[in-house]
Parts: structure tokens; C-alpha cells; sequence
């Protein structure tokens, strides 16, 4: 299997000795502290280098990390759907894009705790430059999408990818997480790109949809109360708005990472939709190619994950100020409406309009593109 070297995360027989060379990094010694603030570093310490396993890491330390995010900047994450699921069994979690990291973490808590198979995830690599990210992305169970390649370079790797995820999940039996489309939504449009099917369809051998039907994709929907990086993400959002190439600064990421784990999110709700079985069945129908399959398939996705999409009172606001009505003012209070009046106050201002539209359609968008399947919401 050495094929995937350059993109998998560690194996149980490298844990031990990657969490040796990153236990005194401070880094870990910060986020152990914030983890175990009653605890001494000599105890952590001691319990991260007699740990042999993925799972023994994610369950003993990050699942501790995530609660401790979750108390201290959310008020609670909820869930749909879970119980629908199977244990034992690896599902292709195709899934929405908010945040950098918690997407899909706060879905391996969930699953954790529904006592269903965890996944492997996909990251970008652009993410993890710094040594220590990357070890503990590798000690996460996450795997690198390769970014920045030529167009021959990008096909190998996309072969190489698609290979893998099928390795994990029909071979492993390890449930798999990725966006549905590069990069995380700006606009609050959530929309899959059919590209990324057709990145995964790569490693099938036999009939197209049948393949996807083996993979049991179940589409996934996460929705923040509040974004913890709206802000962050409205400087790409406007230079695309102007036809400008948009160049992230040299720590973007990374501020986006921290900025994602410990901003405000108030609610948290994810969703998993039942997996597709007949629509697949039907997708091959209906369709007498592999482009209009995949566009099916992208369009059976996204309707799935915007009708399971938890709207909160800060969607019906954006909604209502950007289109000067209060058609939803009975789906919120008046007291959340001036709190999220001052965020866009402190956080944008009244002196960018363009910025200020940009910021309100964030929240709003969700809120049309439900419209969409339903009158009344």
C-alpha cells in the first residue's frame, strides 16, 4: 500500500512514535491545556506516549478537545438522522463546508457517539504546511487532497484519491468525509461541484452509478447559529465579486482555523440524510451518460442537504434586512435581531455597502435556497 504514502494519515504502528516527537511541541502543550486545564503536563504527557492508536487519540484527547470548544463557544450541538445509520458499516459522507476543521470533526463526535464507524477525512494540504498541523492532521485520520498542481499532475493525483477513498471504504470498511465542492462556501450557497464526483467515480471498473451505490453516500448538512469566520471570509467573497484574483495572506489559513475552533458559533446542527439507494437507481435510469449521471447526482445531493439544512433566527434576519421586509419576524425575537444587528455593526460597519450586502447574504442565502423546496418554512 505504499502507493498512498504521500496522501494517507499515519497508521496505528506510527501513532506512538509521531505522538513522541510532538509532545513537548507548544502547540499540544496549549491545546492540552486548554483540554485538561486541571491537570498536570506530566499526566498528558505520560497518557499521549501510551497511546498506540487512532481511536485511542481521537476518544481520550481530541473528543475531550471538541467538548471543551463546544462549552466554550457554542450553546450545544444537535443532530438528525444518526439513528438511521449502521454500525459496523462505512457510509461516504458527502457534506456541506463551513468551517476549516469542525465540519468534520463535530461529525466524527457525533458519530462517536451514535456508535457508528468514524471517518477518514479529506483535507487540503494548503492547510497543513506547518510541521505540527500536519502531524496532527495525520493522527486525526485525515487525508490530503494535493492542491496547486498542473493539469497532468492533477489528474494522477485525482486517480491516486479516488483509489484511495475506495480503498477505505470497500476495503477497510472506514467511513469517508469530503466537502462537496473545493474550499469552503463564502456566499452561504452550499452547491456540489460535479467535479468532485467524478474524482471519486475515477477508481470504478464497472457501471458508474452502481459503483456509487456500493459506496453508500449519504449527504450531509451542518449549519452554525453564527459563523466564527463570516468576517474572514468576505474579503474572497468580494474580490470575486469583482472579478479579482483573490491572494490569501501567508497565515490565512491558520487564522481561519483558530478563528473557526474558538469564535462564537451560538447553535450547531448536523444532519445526515438517508443514504442513496433508489435515487442512484433511479439517477441510472433515467440517464444514458456518465456527465448527465454525475449532474444528477450533484443535483440529488444538494437537494438533500438544503431540505435537511437547520435554518437559525440569524438566517430569517439576514433575510429580512437585505430584503427590507419582515416576512419571518415571527421566527425570531427582537433581542437576537439587535444582537446580530451589532455583530454586522462591529464587524463590518455602515461604510462598506458592497461588504455589508456580502455579510448579509452569508446568513440569508440558506434561507432562499430552502425557499426553493418549500413555500412556508
Amino acid at each position: 500500500m505504499q502507493k498512498f504514502d504521500a496522501i494517507r494519515p499515519f497508521y496505528d504502528s506510527e501513532i506512538n512514535e509521531a505522538l513522541h516527537a510532538v509532545v513537548n511541541h507548544p502547540m499540544m502543550k496549549t491545546m492540552m491545556n486548554f483540554t485538561f486545564p486541571e491537570v498536570d503536563d506530566e499526566v498528558w504527557k505520560d497518557q499521549l506516549k501510551k497511546t498506540h492508536s487512532i481511536r485511542d487519540f481521537q476518544c481520550n484527547f481530541i473528543y475531550n478537545t471538541i467538548q471543551k470548544v463546544l462549552e466554550k463557544s457554542s450553546e450545544g450541538l444537535t443532530t438528525s438522522g444518526f439513528e438511521k445509520l449502521e454500525p459496523n458499516t462505512s457510509y461516504l459522507f458527502i457534506s456541506n463546508h463551513r468551517d476549516i476543521l469542525l465540519d468534520t470533526t463535530l461529525l466524527n463526535v457525533c458519530l462517536f457517539e451514535h456508535g457508528l464507524v468514524m471517518t477518514a477525512s479529506a483535507i487540503g494540504d494548503n492547510l497543513v504546511k506547518k510541521a505540527f498541523l500536519s502531524t496532527l492532521a495525520k493522527l486525526n485520520r485525515n487525508f490530503l487532497v494535493l492542491r496547486g498542481l498542473s493539469p497532468r499532475e492533477m489528474l494522477q493525483s485525482s486517480k491516486l484519491l479516488s483509489e484511495y477513498m475506495g480503498q477505505l471504504l470497500l476495503r477497510e470498511n472506514r467511513s469517508v468525509w469530503i466537502a462537496q465542492k473545493e474550499g469552503r462556501t463564502k456566499d452561504g450557497n452550499d452547491e456540489t461541484n460535479p467535479g468532485v464526483l467524478k474524482m471519486i467515480g475515477m477508481a470504478s471498473d464497472e457501471d458508474l452509478m452502481s459503483y456509487f451505490k456500493k459506496l453508500k453516500v449519504v449527504p450531509v448538512s451542518i449549519s452554525y447559529e453564527y459563523d466564527p469566520t463570516d468576517v474572514l471570509k468576505m474579503p474572497q467573497l468580494m474580490a470575486e465579486a469583482n472579478n479579482e484574483v483573490y491572494i490569501k495572506d501567508k497565515n490565512e489559513d491558520f487564522m481561519n482555523i483558530i478563528s473557526g475552533i474558538m469564535g462564537t458559533k451560538k447553535r450547531i446542527h448536523i444532519s445526515v440524510g438517508d443514504v442513496l439507494d433508489t435515487e442512484i437507481d433511479q439517477i441510472a435510469a433515467e440517464n444514458d451518460n456518465a456527465n448527465k449521471q454525475i449532474q444528477a447526482l450533484a443535483q440529488t445531493i444538494d437537494d438533500v442537504i438544503l431540505k435537511n439544512y437547520q435554518l437559525w433566527p440569524t438566517n430569517f434576519i439576514a433575510y429580512d434586512i437585505l430584503n427590507e421586509t419582515d416576512r419571518f419576524a415571527d421566527k425570531y425575537k427582537e433581542s437576537e435581531k439587535q444582537l446580530f444587528e451589532r455583530r454586522l455593526e462591529m464587524r463590518i460597519g455602515s461604510d462598506n455597502p458592497v461588504t455589508r450586502q456580502g455579510f448579509l447574504a452569508m446568513y440569508a442565502n440558506p434561507v432562499v435556497n430552502k425557499l426553493k423546496y418549500q413555500d412556508v418554512i
